[in-house]
């Protein structure tokens, strides 16, 4: 448990808040690790159907790596460098990199609630999520090269899928802010809310996820996820074998029977 992470369990929606409002919830290394363990988690607690992921306050929703708080490193021997060739790109999959990982592998719906700014490797954070609500008065800032930094957390992966090429360009190429409108114009949210409305929209969002068929829309997610990089016979095989693992659940039976009783649903979860 970290106090840079608050999380909240009810009615199904594992409420996720980044709670570190003093560096604008950048991210320190102990409170990466609470996230990604918490996503692990609710993949196979059967009491979590949906998950929320969001900032405290209504400045920022995360903004990135904290760098002010290493991470530990083992003891090196005498008059070795401080950083040896590797160390970073080590760094980088297993920090942000699994992070990011963590929400795309997640068996649950995350829906993200951007409360205010998502900038660097939060805002790919965000990105990655299943369903992004995102206030009007937020904004994306690709701020790597200002930075004289290449994005990372899997930054290109995400943006030249949702954007393409050109788009995904011009925003590394340049790093400038995007506002809220162009962010849901460019496909990179999918709905827009007023301020303070941002959260309680994006948790009545997931309590329609949390109703739903949980092991189906796992599948779903994993689908479409895997759809830009898979070839067409691999997809459909994809595609077959999650229906055959769909179609065995409980609630694939109970979404028939209420189909021919002319009733609406009652989903369990599994």
């Amino acid at each position: 448990m970290s106090d840079g992470l608050q999380q909240e369990l009810s009615d199904g929606i594992l409420t996720l808040t980044l709670n570190r409002p003093e560096v604008h919830n950048a991210l320190d290394w102990v409170t990466r690790e609470a996230l990604v363990s918490a996503l692990e988690s609710a993949s196979a607690d059967l009491a979590v159907r949906a998950v929320v992921l969001t900032g405290t306050g209504d400045r920022a929703f995360c903004t990135g790596a904290d760098l002010r708080v290493p991470m530990p490193t083992p003891d090196q021997p005498d008059g070795a460098p401080k950083k040896a060739q590797g160390d970073i790109a080590r760094g980088i999959a297993s920090g942000w990199q699994r992070t990011v990982t963590a929400v795309l592998d997640c068996e649950k719906p995350v829906v993200a609630a951007v409360n205010g700014t998502a900038a660097g490797a939060g805002m790919h954070l965000a990105l990655a999520c299943d369903v992004v609500v995102m206030s009007d008065a937020a904004k994306l800032v690709p701020v790597f090269v200002r930075r004289g930094i290449a994005p990372d957390a899997a930054g290109a992966y995400l943006l030249t899928r949702l954007v393409g090429v050109q788009r995904a360009k011009l925003i590394y190429l340049f790093g400038d802010d995007i506002p809220a409108a162009q962010a849901l114009e460019w496909g990179l949210v999918g709905t827009l809310a007023h301020g303070a409305e941002t959260l309680a929209i994006a948790q009545a969002m997931a309590t329609r996820l949390a109703a739903g068929p949980t092991r189906a829309l796992s599948v779903a997610k994993r689908l479409v996820n895997r759809a830009m990089d898979a070839d067409r016979e691999t997809a459909l095989r994809d595609e077959a074998w999650g229906q055959e693992l769909v179609m065995t659940t409980e609630d694939a039976n109970e979404g028939v029977k209420a189909f021919i009783e002319r009733r609406d649903p009652e989903y369990k979860g599994w």
